[in-house]
């Protein structure tokens, strides 16, 4: 039995091509692999004119992504979300700054992009100060009421 090749799949009504650019763009060393588009056939099920973009494959930092049109059907909620842990507060702020135009911020670093797909710009500290019993509840009751994360403040509690 060979690995299997996992990729996720991101449902939009019609901005594929737009989300995949704009996901390029954020993140370093990424890149769209190949556009598909709508043939005639299977319009009546479908229903989307030929030559309209079907999928978009790209690439961020190393990990493949489908960005599918697929209609108003179904739409991003929070029980699926993508986390990118960070190094810095200066690449905490880059990368909130970044998703979050045009989007939402949440709490305790969650987000939702312009497209309404979850983020989540996690310290990669956090995980260490949460696993420290002595330091797990002081390190939960500042981070809770943050929006994006701030490191000082966590190494601080």
């Amino acid at each position: 039995m060979t690995n299997p090749n996992i990729t996720p799949c991101l449902w939009f009504d019609h901005e594929a091509e737009d989300a995949a650019k704009f996901y390029t763009s954020v993140f370093k060393n990424s890149k769209i692999e190949k556009i598909n588009y709508y043939p005639e056939e299977g319009f009546e099920v479908h229903g989307m004119p030929a030559g309209t973009v079907l999928t978009v494959s790209f690439n961020l930092d190393g990990r493949s992504f489908t960005a599918l049109n697929g209609g108003p059907v179904f739409k991003f909620t929070e029980a699926m979300s993508l986390q990118v842990f960070c190094d810095t507060q200066e690449e905490i702020d880059y990368y909130w700054e970044k998703l979050t135009q045009g989007g939402q911020e949440s709490q305790c670093g969650w987000l939702k992009d312009k497209y309404g797909l979850s983020w989540q710009v996690i310290p990669n500290i956090l995980p260490k100060l949460l696993s420290d019993p002595a330091r797990a509840e002081r390190v939960m009751k500042v981070f809770l009421p943050m929006r994006k994360f701030d490191i000082k403040k966590l190494e601080e509690a």
